[in-house]
């Protein structure tokens, strides 16, 4: 089992999760999140003034799945998520050891 970690603008979050919804993926969470990587500050207008965005906001999904689903589902997010502007974010693959479904005491991939 894998754990798949990405965060993209929060405007392509629908697509993501359609292209996620498309590979038998039972489980999802997403989160706002704030924070920056290699991209550098920048300016926007908002309410007709310039700010400066030190955190710009960004959304975060968590998937869990099966090692063999892992890198199609990598694409899958990479297509839908894709700008091609800088800061359109990252996507980690961490290996996940057990999972257990508390209702029912089930282990392993049945857990998920």
């Amino acid at each position: 089992m894998v754990r798949i970690t990405a965060f993209v603008r929060p405007h392509r979050l629908e697509e993501v999760k359609l292209a996620v919804a498309g590979h038998e993926i039972t489980g999802l969470s997403v989160s706002d999140v704030r924070g920056t990587g290699n991209s550098p500050e920048r300016a926007v207008w908002l309410g007709g003034y310039e700010t400066l965005v030190a955190l710009p906001i960004r959304s975060k999904i968590v998937v869990f799945a099966r090692e063999d689903q892992a890198e199609e589902l990598v694409e899958a997010i990479v297509h839908a998520a894709r700008t091609g502007e800088p800061g359109d974010g990252k996507i980690f693959v961490e290996p996940v050891t057990d999972a257990i479904r508390i209702r029912t005491g089930e282990r392993g991939a049945t857990g998920l």
